[in-house]
């Protein structure tokens, strides 16, 4: 499956998108609310894991291409929620994208594009969490019409108890009328 935009392709993994996912997972800036850098195993995992998951629930967290000159930028696109929590088996939208990728919009222009694609397969709802200090984030969720749902706030499972990065702001959006 790809999705089209006017700049971007979303699209599986190839084994080629591996070496600029760990460069990026390398920039401490981008990790800086994800958690420790991306071993190069963890890439590889990534590449694997994301192909499985598109195999299985028919969607993934998409690599980002960019048409221009087809460089890989980063990944958007939607997983099932981590299991253990409380948007465990939900469709939950991410991105993430390489720091020179910033600041053109193309998180936003990837997102919608998902989102688009979540509508028509008749999904109702799309959850999205962050820290909560992930503001770049955040505004990007509220961009796209996500609503807060404090209540819904949790620990992420795969997050160490003591770690800051452990509580999850949870936003959620429902299918358009």
């Amino acid at each position: 499956m790809v999705i089209g935009t006017d700049r971007l392709f979303l699209r599986g993994w190839r084994e080629d998108d591996v070496p600029p996912f760990h460069a990026m997972g390398q920039d401490a800036e981008v990790m800086r609310y994800l958690g420790p850098p991306t071993t190069p195993a963890g890439a590889r995992a990534m590449w694997r894991e994301q192909n499985d998951t598109a195999t299985r629930f028919g969607r993934c967290l998409w690599a980002v291409e960019r048409r221009v000159d087809g460089a890989f930028i980063g990944f958007c696109g939607v997983e099932p929620g981590p299991s253990d929590s409380p948007i465990a088996g939900l469709p939950e939208i991410g991105w993430r994208l390489a720091r020179h990728a910033w600041g053109h919009g193309y998180a936003a222009e990837a997102a919608r594009a998902v989102l688009a694609a979540e509508w028509l397969r008749g999904t109702t709802i799309v959850v999205a969490a962050t820290v909560p200090a992930n503001q770049r984030s955040r505004a990007l969720m509220e961009r796209l019409g996500m609503v807060r749902d404090v209540a819904g706030d949790f620990g992420h499972p795969d997050v160490p108890p003591n770690s800051p990065l452990r509580v999850q702001a949870l936003y959620r959006i429902a299918r358009p009328a």
